[in-house]
């Protein structure tokens, strides 16, 4: 590993690579902010709004009983599937240029979504929307990365990019049920048009221009086919155990295969990592062990924390039997709790570095998992089995946000942001994917054949009990892995040998 700033090239001339900041350039004016807030809002409101609407949707449309997961399951596939892609075209093209393609297809998939007459015309629309959100997440974080120096500015920026990931999973679960209950269906997919459309006419005067280069940018595109092609048949064949069960031809088939395509995928960026001039994916970014730490975390984090999101929802609404609208209210707790968790971290990150916030936050997000695992029952209550642990919970959750992006991103060549911003988003998605589906299947097998409330509220606490495991597990890997203290104190950015 080599302590020397990275030289950018260009293939004839010393530009810097696409979207990298100069020093002639003017600063960043005060919107950039608030469209990077917007991106990681809406890609997280919309894999959650559209849950409690799913009853309507399908009356409406006339969905069969087992094809009405595909309103979900197309945007987490198209979405998990290119988070990488996404990435890495915003490093070679230019991170303006892939921020508004990406709010103009998330823009025009919504819109469709909201017309759509047919099934399958809403499965499209959710699948296309999945494919801009897969260009809008990576461009934010990288953004934040090249544009806020490194300290209280970049603390705060990142602070409010975990925050407003967190808010809009939850405030989709809430606005879900207040669009459905009051608009209808279509609502929860053309709300997102007014939004992307005020975003847009915000990005061209306050996110920076990119910085052309005079040669072509080359695409890894074997690498890309290939993480492509991996990781979406890993999130198939994940989604569909809930319908397929794990040991189920299809399941196996697809998980194998998945298999199969990712670890070609390793082998072609190992034996090209020497030629190829913009890899999707450099290996070696994994043996800075800050980055590899946080993808580890993340992945194991959002395998306890969508899984206990799911079934929180279904504890209000099948066990305590809340209406759509107050089961979204229930989760303003948790909303406040990750405010207040986010804005401690940003700032003591600078003070006691991230390794200590993430064990710190992992263990009290644990904590608040197990205190919802001991009191999810079926004669529960808010006050009793809901306000509490959500606090304790998402203030761990919340803790967790700002040191994570700056790890992710720790060291990292400025023409390399986009990548490991598409690499942590991706370590979050399949650890969504992937709890989501154990925690599933833990929750049937507590919950046994009985369908009455006290069984379900058994199959969640048991799923709680796992969540809270994973993110203790998540802990410890971040006390052994993460090799540094800080991130945000100003070291210099440091590239490591090719592998």
């Amino acid at each position: 590993m080599t302590n020397s700033p990275p030289r950018h090239r260009s293939p004839r001339h010393g530009s810097p690579p696409p979207g990298s900041p100069s020093h002639d350039a003017p600063p960043h004016g005060a919107l950039l902010l608030p469209v990077l807030l917007t991106v990681q809002f809406l890609v997280s409101l919309d894999m959650s709004v559209v849950n409690i609407a799913l009853p309507d949707m399908g009356t409406d449309l006339g969905f069969a009983p087992e094809s009405l997961t595909w309103v979900v399951n197309a945007y987490a596939l198209a979405f998990g599937g290119l988070l990488m892609l996404g990435g890495r075209l915003a490093d070679l093209m230019g991170r303006r240029r892939t921020l508004v393609v990406g709010f103009v297809v998330f823009g025009v998939a919504s819109l469709a979504g909201g017309l759509a007459q047919s099934p399958g015309q809403l499965v499209a629309a959710r699948a296309v929307q999945g494919a801009g959100a897969a260009a809008l997440a990576p461009v934010a974080l990288a953004l934040i990365t090249v544009h806020y120096p490194a300290g209280p500015a970049r603390a705060r920026a990142l602070g409010l990019w975990g925050a407003s990931g967190a808010l809009g999973g939850a405030v989709g679960i809430m606005a879900g049920g207040l669009l459905t209950d009051w608009v209808g269906w279509r609502s929860v997919m053309l709300v997102n048009v007014p939004v992307v459309l005020a975003a847009l006419a915000a990005t061209r005067p306050g996110v920076p221009a990119d910085h052309r280069t005079t040669g072509a940018p080359r695409l890894d595109v074997a690498g890309a086919l290939l993480v492509t092609a991996g990781t979406s048949a890993l999130v198939l064949g994940l989604v569909r155990t809930e319908s397929h069960g794990w040991a189920s031809a299809s399941t196996l088939a697809t998980l194998a295969a998945a298999a199969v395509l990712l670890a070609a995928f390793c082998a072609v960026e190992i034996r090209g990592a020497r030629r190829a001039r913009q890899p999707l994916l450099r290996l070696g970014l994994l043996a800075h062990r800050p980055v590899a730490s946080a993808n580890v975390f993340a992945l194991l984090m959002s395998s306890g924390q969508f899984a206990a999101f799911y079934f929180t929802s279904l504890y209000l609404q099948q066990v305590l039997a809340y209406a759509p609208t107050r089961a979204g209210a229930a989760f303003l707790p948790f909303c406040a709790g990750v405010v207040a968790g986010t804005a401690v971290a940003t700032r003591a990150v600078g003070r006691v570095g991230e390794r200590a916030l993430l064990v710190a936050g992992g263990l009290l997000g644990a904590a608040g998992f197990a205190w919802f695992a001991a009191t999810v029952e079926a004669g529960g209550t808010f006050v009793g089995s809901i306000l509490g642990p959500s606090l304790v919970a998402s203030v761990g959750i919340g803790l967790c946000f700002v040191p994570l992006g700056a790890a992710a991103t720790s060291g990292v060549a400025p023409e390399e942001t986009g990548m490991a911003s598409g690499l942590l988003n991706s370590s979050r998605q399949l650890g969504g994917s992937i709890g989501l589906a154990v925690l599933v299947t833990v929750a049937a097998s507590a919950t046994g054949p009985g369908r009455g409330v006290a069984a379900l509220a058994d199959g969640y606490a048991a799923a709680f009990a796992v969540a809270s495991g994973l993110l203790v597990a998540a802990a410890l890997a971040t006390a052994v892995l993460h090799g540094g203290r800080r991130a945000l104190a100003g070291a210099p950015r440091t590239r490591p040998s090719p592998n």
